[in-house]
């Protein structure tokens, strides 16, 4: 096996956006691609290595950018702003959404007719709108996700299978969030699965994260549940 990567360069808006692609080069022919969605801080070595761990499992990874190409910062005070203008703006958060599943699905590693989204934080909430928007896409899985409703996709079906990974004590989605959650996907025709995690916070997979008075701790035990979770979910999407 021989994980190969290489930048994918594509426009929207009139703006520029750079994605990651990985794959394993030994596979012959097209196959299930999955995008990755990326926290608050953008595209980075996190989101790079969970599409390389995608395409050892057969898949190619995608690390998908919605802040643009021009605006990758490490500064947290800016990407706090960019998030948050994309979280007011829901609408042209799902363009850019779609425009990066688009750009993969153009790949000619993936078989664009079999496609799903996995995120984390941010992501996570991006990859829920992906569904709501109504896209033909297989299926998402969120990771430790933001559950807020978009308000402009009331009345749309879901198509994609919805599997919500979440830390029952996250301080950024309390339970009355993800019963909201619930009965939103339910009222929107979904297939969904959540999976609770007790005694873990938010930013469970990030070994970085070792912040439990602001709601963010790494969980091993969690980290390796949902990606076990993950891996069951997308078998079944793609048997």
């Amino acid at each position: 096996m021989t994980i190969q990567s290489r930048l994918v360069e594509y426009e929207h808006g009139g703006e520029a956006f750079e994605g990651m692609l990985a794959w394993d080069d030994t596979v012959s022919g097209p196959r299930p691609g999955v995008m990755v969605c990326h926290t608050i801080a953008g595209r980075t070595e996190f989101e790079e290595d969970r599409a390389r761990r995608l395409a050892e499992l057969g898949y190619v990874g995608f690390a998908a950018d919605v802040y643009g190409n021009e605006t990758r910062t490490t500064d947290p005070d800016e990407n706090r702003m960019m998030m948050r203008a994309l979280l007011d703006d829901r609408p042209k958060l799902q363009q850019r959404l779609l425009a990066s599943l688009g750009a993969m699905r153009e790949q000619p590693e993936v078989d664009a007719s079999a496609v799903a989204a996995i995120g984390f934080c941010f992501g996570g909430l991006c990859v829920i709108d992906i569904a709501r928007t109504g896209e033909d896409i297989a299926g998402v899985v969120s990771f430790h996700g933001l559950f807020s409703a978009p308000g402009n996709t009331a009345g749309n079906r879901v198509s994609a299978k919805v599997l919500a990974l979440h830390g029952w004590d996250d301080p950024m989605a309390k339970p009355d969030q993800v019963v909201a959650l619930a009965e939103e996907l339910t009222g929107m025709g979904a297939d969904w699965q959540l999976h609770g995690y007790g005694h873990t916070l938010h930013a469970f997979t990030n070994p970085q994260a070792n912040d439990p008075d602001h709601g963010k701790r790494y969980s091993a035990d969690a980290d390796r549940r949902s990606w076990t979770a993950m891996r069951n979910f997308l078998a079944e999407l793609f048997a």
